[in-house]
Order: C-alpha cells, then sequence, then structure tokens
C-alpha cells in the first residue's frame, strides 16, 4: 500500500466518523419536532348546539313576601242564604206629632161612600190574603184561631228548645185538638220532616203524660198512646203521621214553637 492510498482511506475513515458524531447528537438527529413560532389568531367558530337539561337543583330559600297588587273588581253577588230565624219583638215607638186639621165635612153623599166602603174591603180582602201569604209562606208559619205555630230548623235537646221556645216568647207546641195535631203533622212533612219535639212528657207520678204547662193529659187514647215507658225516654216527638211516641231527652232535633195571638184568649 502506497501513501498516496493509505491517506485517501484515513481521509474517508474521519470522514465517516465525524458524520457518526454529529448524526448520534440530540441537537440533529433527536426524533422530537421543535415548536414552531406562534400563528395568528384563527376566526371565531360558530355556537355549538344547546346541551342537555341537567338534573333540577335543589329548592332555593323562600324570597321577600312580594308586595300587595291593585284591589280587584267587586265580585259578582252569590246566592240568597237561607232564612234567618223570626227575630224578637222590638220595643213600641214614640208617638208621633199630631196631624194637621181636617176640612170642614159637607152633607153626607151615601152612595158614594157605600162605593168607598165597598172598595175598602175589598182591599182589606186583599190585604188579608197578603198577610196570609206572608205568614205561611215567607215566615214559614202556621196559624189557628187562636195560636201561632213556628217550625224551628235549629237542632236542640229538649230542655234547650223549651227555653229557646220561652225567650221567643211562646211555648213548646201543645196540640190539643185533632185539627191542632193534623196541622202540625203536615206541617212536619211539607218541612221534609220525621219527628220535632213538642210539648209533653211523660208525668213524674202516675198521672202519665203531661203539658209542659202542667195540665195532663187526659185522654190518651185519643192519641192512641199507651201508657209511658221510662226506658223509651221521658220527652214525646211528633211524627208526619200524627202519631206522638216517647224519645230520649238528650237527642238533638227540631222543634215547634206556640205563640198565644190574643194573651187574654187561653188555647183550647
Amino acid at each position: 500500500m502506497d501513501a498516496h492510498t493509505f491517506s485517501r482511506k484515513l481521509f474517508l475513515f474521519l470522514f465517516l466518523c465525524n458524520v457518526y458524531l454529529y448524526c448520534t447528537t440530540t441537537e440533529i438527529c433527536s426524533n422530537s419536532i421543535l415548536p414552531g413560532s406562534k400563528g395568528d389568531p384563527g376566526d371565531v367558530g360558530t355556537n355549538g348546539e344547546g346541551g342537555r337539561l341537567g338534573k333540577t337543583g335543589p329548592p332555593g330559600q323562600r324570597g321577600l313576601t312580594g308586595e300587595y297588587g291593585e284591589k280587584g273588581e267587586k265580585g259578582q253577588m252569590g246566592k240568597m242564604g237561607p232564612r234567618g230565624t223570626r227575630g224578637d219583638k222590638g220595643q213600641q215607638g214614640i208617638d208621633g206629632l199630631p196631624g194637621l186639621k181636617g176640612k170642614p165635612g159637607t152633607t153626607c153623599d151615601c152612595g158614594r161612600y157605600r162605593k168607598v166602603v165597598r172598595q175598602m174591603e175589598i182591599n182589606i180582602s186583599k190585604l188579608r190574603n197578603a198577610v196570609k201569604f206572608l205568614k205561611n209562606v215567607v215566615l214559614g208559619i202556621r196559624e189557628t184561631e187562636n195560636m201561632f205555630y213556628l217550625l224551628v230548623t235549629e237542632a236542640r235537646r229538649y230542655e234547650d228548645s223549651l227555653l229557646n221556645c220561652k225567650l221567643r216568647g211562646g211555648s213548646l207546641a201543645m196540640p190539643r185538638t185533632t185539627e191542632t195535631n193534623t196541622l202540625l203533622a203536615n206541617y212536619i212533612r211539607e218541612a221534609d220532616l220525621t219527628h220535632v219535639f213538642i210539648g209533653l212528657q211523660v208525668g213524674v207520678t202516675e198521672v202519665g203524660y203531661v203539658y209542659v204547662d202542667g195540665n195532663p193529659l187526659l185522654n190518651t187514647t185519643v192519641w192512641a198512646l199507651q201508657g209511658p215507658h221510662s226506658s223509651k225516654g221521658a220527652c214525646m216527638q211528633l211524627s208526619i203521621t200524627g202519631g206522638w211516641s216517647q224519645v230520649d231527652c238528650g237527642a238533638t232535633q227540631y222543634y215547634i214553637c206556640e205563640f198565644v195571638k190574643n194573651k187574654n184568649t187561653s188555647a183550647t
């Protein structure tokens, strides 16, 4: 081997060694990509679709009371309520002032006055019919020649019904004739009831039945009554059939009060 060939091989060897060392350095031959310079800002993207509705969260704290709103319009008038009970009689009013003196009279014209009297009788008849309608339909009472009868639709015990009738100025109804008994039985039927208290009780002695005014009921066969039976109660009730029966005084039911038309006239 001549010197020229040896120098060429040595040069090639050194060149390959330098290339190898240069390629194995981390700065050139590494697989990692070095970051480049920061680019320009991109365009703003479009809004995405709405997400799914999440679960309901816990209730929040109660807020402050709001201000009162404006007053609304007046509502429609409601239905008429039930008829109330009749009130007590009021006190007598003060006498009015005397009227002016009338014109002097003239010679009697009998024909004309007879027409006036007939017209007055017609007006009085109409007035009586109106009063009867007022009593029977509006006030809901019944009457005989000497008595007024009022059905009280307030369920009470027997002693309480006695007191209530007394406070009204009357007493529990005491039917003493078949006509009155039939009148009260029809009164009960028209009110869609079955039984009401009446002013009759079982006597504490051998007397039998006694009205609340203390007078005994002498003829029990007229009312188809048997002897008193204490086990059924010491008070009496009237049914829609007109029959009487004993009932417990502690029971509560409706009752009928009676009122004397003329204080000087006693009930028959």
